[in-house]
């Protein structure tokens, strides 16, 4: 594809609630709350995961190789006006994103089987899908399932995420679901705290998440909620 990305860095930490606590307070006179947030200062994502028949996406985390992809449906809030087919693109310590748009019909065809809605050859990224979905058997895998508080800061363009109560939908691939009920992947005291930012992080926001005890950490969702799909009594992620 020829489409020009733009590479950001990414970092994730695990924060337990009391760092959460202190982290917020102390960004509160530093950034503005996301203005997608709802009146709770939050909203909920949910996101339903791809991979290959050689589970490619979550061998590559799991063996630490630098760059990758991975491919998601996300939506807001359980809603469908809003759908987007994503690209994930990492490589080294930067991260890239592309997405397009799909409707509700787009999505329950995907869902049924039916990729012949991607194959649209005046479209890259949908052609990309089509042909991943075709020949590598690119197929959903598991929802990812969390609430999300989001802050973000003109200068440097942050933007910095308290993701909340991850869970998981199982062997569930449809978001949609009326009766979808997710199961917790993940201690309940722990929080995904991302920040992202493109050439610089502002000193005042760095200051900011510096606390004891906070190290940069592997935190892939996808990851977590997939050690929740075990077949054999062999695996091990």
């Amino acid at each position: 594809m020829s489409v020009k990305l733009k590479y950001r860095h990414e970092h994730k930490f695990f924060i337990n609630h009391h760092q959460f606590h202190i982290i917020r307070a102390r960004l509160r006179s530093l950034a503005e709350l996301d203005s997608h947030a709802g009146p709770t200062g939050e909203y909920h994502i949910r996101s339903l995961y791809f991979d290959d028949v050689d589970n490619k996406a979550l061998h590559e985390k799991l063996g630490g190789i630098h760059d990758r992809v991975k491919y998601r449906i996300r939506v807001y809030n359980v809603q469908d006006h809003v759908i987007h087919f994503e690209k994930k693109i990492k490589k080294n310590d930067f991260i890239a994103k592309l997405k397009e748009p799909l409707t509700r019909p787009m999505y329950d065809a995907i869902l049924a089987g039916d990729y012949e809605v991607l194959n649209q050859p005046d479209n890259p990224f949908l052609m990309e899908l089509y042909l991943e979905m075709k020949h590598k058997l690119l197929r959903p895998k598991v929802i990812v399932d969390y609430i999300r508080e989001p802050y973000v800061s003109r200068f440097g363009n942050v933007r910095i995420t308290f993701d909340k109560e991850l869970r998981t939908g199982l062997h569930a691939v449809d978001v949609f679901d009326p009766d979808l009920k997710p199961v917790r992947a993940l201690d309940d005291n722990l929080i995904i705290l991302e920040v992202k930012y493109d050439e610089y992080l502002p000193g005042a926001i760095r200051s900011a998440l510096q606390l004891e005890g906070l190290n940069r950490q592997s935190a892939s969702k996808y990851v977590i909620c997939r050690k929740h799909l075990k077949f054999n009594t062999w695996e091990d992620y």
